[in-house]
């Protein structure tokens, strides 16, 4: 299993190469999106993209936590997560 990283300008360049947006108008494309998403999930709305899966924001409580070095408890604090679903689609796309 090889560990490649994606980056933006790995997304841009492909949405060059199949769209034929020009290289600057992809870039500006990607940049929308992800501001599109990012924006949703800022205001604690799901992201569901077909095929592909959903984003949502999680709340998590406070709770105590364990230094694994010392045993000594301590608080960690509410806060809220990013979560990904997968969809099926996806899912069997993966495991295929």
């Amino acid at each position: 299993m090889s560990e490649a990283t994606i980056t933006r300008a790995d997304l841009a360049e492909a949405v060059y190469q199949e769209v034929g947006l020009s290289r600057n108008e992809s870039a500006q494309l990607l940049e929308t999106v992800l501001d599109e998403i990012s924006s949703a999930l800022i205001k604690d709305e799901v992201v569901k993209i077909s095929s592909f899966g959903s984003f949502s924001v999680r709340q998590k409580g406070q709770r105590v936590g364990r230094n694994p070095k010392t045993g000594e408890e301590v608080p960690i604090l509410p806060r809220k997560v990013l979560v990904f679903r997968p969809s099926q689609v996806l899912k069997a796309r993966i495991n295929a």
